[in-house]
């Protein structure tokens, strides 16, 4: 699946690139609660964050918004549990419907599946958009 960014997405990432090095493969604007989703490629994790945190602050007051950085995996079961964090999960099972659909499974107690949920349920609707656009997962359930 090929991700298509608009102007916004295009300059938020050059900036993102530029201030910390670490290259970006996937970009998500939530005007809604001001925040910028990050993801960036597995490894780069340490460069988008800095030390103690210093690098993804400087990008949060240039883009004067909130920043989240996640790190992308080849394992959809892992890059799940990158974009869930800092929920606790106990399993993560991906299976395939009959229709072709695939469904991942994810397991957890109830205070981390609030945690995973978020607040009016912002969380889990971008793991929702991110595990689609990266690895062609058509819906997250929750138990």
């Amino acid at each position: 699946m090929s991700i298509k960014f608009g102007a916004s997405e295009i300059r938020f990432i050059a900036l993102f690139e530029n201030m910390t090095g670490a290259m970006v493969k996937d970009c998500i604007i939530d005007d809604d609660n001001n925040k910028v989703t990050f993801v960036v490629k597995q490894g780069n994790m340490g460069l988008a964050i800095g030390k103690r945190g210093s690098t993804v602050s400087k990008v949060q007051k240039a883009v004067d918004r909130g920043v989240e950085v996640i790190e992308l995996n080849e394992d959809p079961v892992q890059f799940i549990r990158n974009i869930l964090s800092p929920a606790e999960l106990q399993s993560v099972k991906i299976s395939t419907r009959k229709n072709g659909e695939k469904i991942a499974t994810v397991a957890t107690d109830n205070t981390n599946k609030r945690i995973a949920i978020g607040k009016n349920g912002v969380n889990i609707e971008r793991a929702k958009l991110l595990a689609n656009r990266l690895h062609n997962i058509d819906n997250i359930i929750l138990k």
